[in-house]
């Protein structure tokens, strides 16, 4: 398995994680209070506001981005351009969303809008090698 491979692993599970840290900013709460509820967990993240409203957002969005970076990632590697290169790109998606995922928690709109725009360059440079 190539190192862009693992990193199509990691941003599929990037959103999952993301979830997780509201889930767990959460898991000491009762339900009364904001407590996470695992009956109902949609409604539990409307209610949501701050930081893990956000985390939310980004997990949502982490979702979103996953269809371009696979597609981009197997189209390059299918066209058999430079796998150190498709690594490099793929890891730099991966460290992006991660960057995006912080900014977003911290609130930092037109950082993590840059940060956005980046991670889509990153893909479309990866389907410019296909």
């Amino acid at each position: 398995m190539t190192i862009a491979n693992y990193c199509v692993l990691a941003a599929c599970l990037l959103p999952t994680l993301t979830a997780g840290l509201a889930k767990a900013g959460s898991a000491k709460q009762p339900l009364r209070e904001g407590g996470y509820d695992n009956r109902s967990p949609r409604e539990w993240a409307a209610r949501l506001g701050g930081w893990k409203a956000r985390a939310i957002a980004a997990q949502n969005n982490g979702f979103e981005a996953l269809p371009l970076f696979i597609a981009a990632v197997l189209l390059a590697q299918q066209a058999q351009a430079d796998q150190a290169r498709i690594d490099l790109l793929a890891m730099t998606f991966i460290a992006l969303r991660l960057a995006y995922v912080a900014s977003y928690l911290m609130n930092l709109g037109t950082v993590r809008t840059l940060i956005w725009t980046a991670a889509v360059a990153s893909n479309i440079a990866l389907l410019l090698m296909a």
